[in-house]
């Protein structure tokens, strides 16, 4: 029920801010704006979820999707992938999320020996990138034969009906790397022959996955990047208080690493009943925030819906 406050209310014009004395080591290279995303006790543990600068994305469809995701984790934020979408998208977005960066990664990119040029240049039109295995059967995991990039072939000089068995580089002048091999040996390897990737595979020569240079640099240039302990982008998802005994399952699996209940109003008994659920499934494994409330009342509310251990 809604009620009026008796005391008067404040606005910032009526506030002045009073700056202290700055002391010489206060620099702007020790400045951190690291910042915990979810409830630790400070000083007695380690954060799970720290973000490297305090930004998160609201969950809309005008906002965050897999892209700003990327973007915001490239910088050290966290984007929550809008809900109000089938769970089956917005669980592939998560995972496009998660894939885009994961060190090890599996090609979405890939030929068959019998494909020809004009199809490797429609599959870099739709993929964006010019690296793709040759596999047996044109699958992601298939014996490989070979690799295509744009140093294979000239358009101009070619033919759109030549097949990729004629232009590819085959197997055999390869440099690739067993499946086992740790991803700073990926990244030494790639180095010492100075590649742009490197296709790892398994002991019957088939493509488990390709390492890329590129994604080594980026690193090196986003020291703030928001990394799981796989090396992948971290990612939010936004749930709703209806579905969320199906969405929830589909979302962990596709690797999201906090979930926020999407909701104008969060005093109320059905985001309790859904932090009860979460924490009955999956007690404090997975990360959920609520709301939103505007007082401390509903703050106490949600904070007591499911105590953690």
């Amino acid at each position: 029920m809604a009620y009026y406050f008796d005391e008067p209310s404040r606005t910032f014009n009526e506030y002045l801010l009073v700056p202290g004395h700055t002391p010489a080591d206060c620099v702007p290279a020790a400045v951190s704006l690291k910042t915990p995303l979810v409830k630790c006790r400070k000083g007695k543990e380690e954060c799970p979820l720290t973000l490297s600068v305090p930004m998160v994305s609201a969950i809309m469809a005008a906002v965050s999707g897999d892209k700003m995701a990327v973007a915001l984790a490239t910088e050290g934020g966290l984007s929550f992938i809008y809900g109000n979408q089938s769970i089956e998208d917005e669980a592939a977005m998560v995972a496009r999320v998660k894939d885009y960066k994961a060190g090890f990664v599996t090609s979405d990119a890939n030929l068959s020996p019998d494909d020809t040029l004009e199809q490797v240049v429609a599959l870099k039109e739709k993929r964006g990138h010019s690296t793709m295995p040759v596999t047996a059967d044109g699958s992601a995991h298939g014996k490989l034969l070979g690799i295509v990039t744009e140093r294979d072939y000239r358009l101009s000089r070619m033919s759109m009906d030549e097949v990729v068995a004629d232009f590819m580089t085959p197997r055999e002048k390869l440099v690739v790397a067993s499946d086992g091999t740790t991803l700073k040996e990926a990244n030494d390897i790639i180095w010492e022959h100075k590649l742009n990737s490197l296709p790892m595979v398994d002991a019957d020569d088939r493509l488990v996955a390709l390492v890329f240079r590129e994604d080594y640099d980026s690193h090196k240039s986003n020291p703030d990047e928001m990394l799981d302990s796989h090396k992948r982008y971290m990612v939010g998802a936004g749930i709703n208080s209806r579905d969320y005994a199906d969405r929830i399952p589909a979302l962990v699996e596709a690797g999201a690493d906090a979930l926020r209940i999407d909701s104008s109003e969060g005093y109320s008994d059905w985001q309790k009943m859904t932090i009860e659920w979460v924490r009955e499934h999956y007690g404090d494994t997975v990360k959920i925030g609520a709301g939103n409330v505007v007082d401390a009342e509903g703050f106490r509310f949600l904070a007591d819906a499911a105590p953690t251990s």
